[in-house]
């Protein structure tokens, strides 16, 4: 069974009759990178937000199901107590405060064992970031290293990430997809990866194409890869990549 279904799911915008998705079907198994690819304006921030449960968005039709339960209308605490998180395009900032303060913030007193194991993860060395402060000094790639051991502490067993690598330089973002490697193997949660770049394919299982809020095609990354280039006139950057596989 996957651990999460998407089936026939049609979404408005909350205060508005704007469809924005249109019967979006595609399912997720366990511990496995499923990527969701497609271009800017296509519905996929939407979709993240509305699998999370967040009020900006209505289910008009279809369902979420989530390790065998209809969560459909179910509110996003309770989705975040069963094991759903969302990573947001551009990470949290609240500065001013320790991070050792932010980690603990969002999670239920973790040890410090696992708040080492974390940043280890993410490829942070404890001793050294614990007792800074996020503030102008840390770099995106440090924000983004440090809200990816937030989610890792949240135990999370479907971690969403919307856009993870934006407005990263190219080497830090092939960092970030070792980390997520590493990430899916420690805890063995499943990854829904949301980007628009062609690389995330590399650490995905299955891809689906999402386009003006429909799904074009869900299947393996060269499949899908393919039609997505096709559709949006990349067929030589594409090309250059597939032979890269």
């Amino acid at each position: 069974m996957p651990i999460l279904s998407i089936k026939n799911l049609s979404v408005k915008a909350k205060d508005s009759n704007r469809k924005i998705l249109y019967n979006v079907s595609f399912k997720i198994e366990r511990n496995s990178t499923h990527l969701l690819i497609g271009p800017n304006g296509s519905g996929k921030s939407t979709l993240a937000q509305t699998i999370m449960g967040l009020p900006r968005f209505r289910v008009t039709e279809g369902k979420i199901i989530f390790q065998g339960k209809d969560i459909t209308h179910f509110p996003a605490s309770k989705r975040a107590k069963m094991g759903l998180t969302l990573a947001f395009q551009e990470p949290a900032y609240f500065e001013g405060i320790k991070i050792r303060d932010f980690l603990k913030a969002g999670n239920k007193n973790p040890s410090e064992k696992d708040l080492k194991k974390s940043l280890r993860l993410v490829g942070l060395e404890p001793d050294e970031v614990l007792s800074r402060y996020i503030d102008k000094t840390l770099s995106g790639g440090e924000r983004k290293r440090i809200e990816l051991a937030s989610v890792i502490l949240m135990k999370p067993k479907v971690l969403i990430l919307d856009e993870p690598d934006s407005g990263l330089d190219i080497i830090i973002y092939k960092e970030l997809y070792d980390i997520l490697e590493n990430v899916k193997e420690e805890t063995g949660a499943s990854i829904l990866l949301i980007s628009h770049r062609e690389e995330t394919g590399l650490i995905s299982q299955k891809a689906s194409f999402l386009n003006k809020g429909k799904i074009v095609l869900t299947g393996n990354f060269r499949d899908v890869m393919r039609k997505y280039c096709q559709s949006i006139g990349r067929k030589k950057l594409c090309r250059k990549f597939q032979s890269n596989l």
